[in-house]
């Protein structure tokens, strides 16, 4: 049975329905595997050996805390965050305007978990009558509440006006 785009996505995460300021807390968590860091960074030829050489990082980085094991890949860590904010901030995007501001504030290892919140920071019309512009600040914590990920997203989101229905 054929149904409209509109009746498989939420309700309540079109243009209309973000302000700035809100604050969106993401209902999942993702636990980093030594697969999603050893493949991803493989397959983006990643050379750096701190992300696969457990040796090295054991043998010439012993007694600091947080370096004496793998660390894994930043980019890793905010397609993470940024896809675990996708369910709320991404259904009604029609096009990724930018990317910008990504600060890599703490390591992140295997079996650390990651949790995701967005920041409204703004928003705006455009010249289409049926998508306007949001701005999201996108953060991600672990498991002990540090801040390993922030970032901001621009985003042409989709009206419900224009859309819905």
């Amino acid at each position: 049975m054929f149904h409209k785009p509109s009746h498989l996505t939420s309700p309540n995460n079109y243009f209309e329905d973000f302000e700035p300021g809100q604050v969106i807390r993401h209902a999942r968590g993702k636990t980093v595997t030594e697969m999603d860091n050893v493949l991803l960074t493989n397959m983006v030829m990643n050379t750096a050996a701190a992300h696969f050489d457990e040796h090295l990082m054991k043998t010439f980085m012993k007694g600091i805390p947080g370096f004496d094991t793998r660390v894994v890949f930043g980019g890793i860590n905010f397609s993470m965050v940024l896809g675990l904010a996708a369910q709320d901030t991404g259904e009604q995007v029609l096009e990724e305007l930018g990317l910008d501001k990504i600060r890599l504030k703490t390591p992140v290892h295997h079996g650390d978990t990651l949790y995701a919140y967005t920041e409204v920071l703004d928003k705006s019309d455009t010249d289409r009558p049926d998508a306007g512009i949001v701005r999201f600040r996108h953060y991600g914590i672990n498991q002990d509440e540090k801040l390993v990920f922030s970032g901001e997203r621009t985003v042409l989101m989709k009206k419900r006006s224009g859309w819905a229905a």
